[in-house]
């Protein structure tokens, strides 16, 4: 391997280790935004009889998107829970190919709910369809076509994955 090469690798690693930190952050900073608002919530209604009009309609979108944002973190390293059925059905020796059969059909499955869910946000957009307060339904729908499209690619890249 040249050295060019190797200089290439380096990149792409250190460019997939900051990608892994910004998943990992937005993570956190969603989960902190769903906790902190569900508990002012809270507060606010158990002792002042008031709250926030929009703090539940939030709460509800960062558990959407707590969701989708864990799903591509646990898609990542292929670690989400699955259904083992067919790998004890097999060989060990041909345990590899239902793994990779498993990953293509994953994959395909999350480009349908890509698909669907894009077109689903797509026409949120053109009925200017209003989650809470101004903010527009198809931003807080939006995670749903790119959450599936990033676990698609990471599915089809460890399909295809020697």
């Amino acid at each position: 391997m040249s050295a060019q090469a190797d200089q290439r690798g380096g990149r792409i690693e250190q460019i997939l280790a900051r990608l892994r930190r910004l998943e990992d952050g937005i993570l956190v900073l969603l989960l902190m935004t769903m906790i902190g608002v569900a508990a002012s919530q809270v507060i606010l209604r158990n002792i002042f009889d008031a709250g926030l009009y929009w703090g539940d309609s939030l709460v509800r979108v960062t558990v959407l998107w707590v969701a989708l944002v864990g799903a591509m973190v646990a898609s990542r390293d292929d670690s989400h829970i699955r259904v083992d059925l067919l790998s004890r059905m097999f060989k060990p020796e041909h345990e590899h190919w239902v793994l990779r059969l498993t990953r293509l059909f994953t994959c395909l499955m999350l480009v349908l709910f890509s698909w669907g869910s894009g077109q689903f946000v797509y026409y949120e957009y053109v009925d200017n369809a209003i989650a809470f307060g101004d903010v527009p339904a198809w931003i807080c729908e939006i995670i749903m076509p790119i959450g599936g499209g990033v676990m698609a690619l990471r599915y089809f890249l460890l399909t295809v994955k020697p």
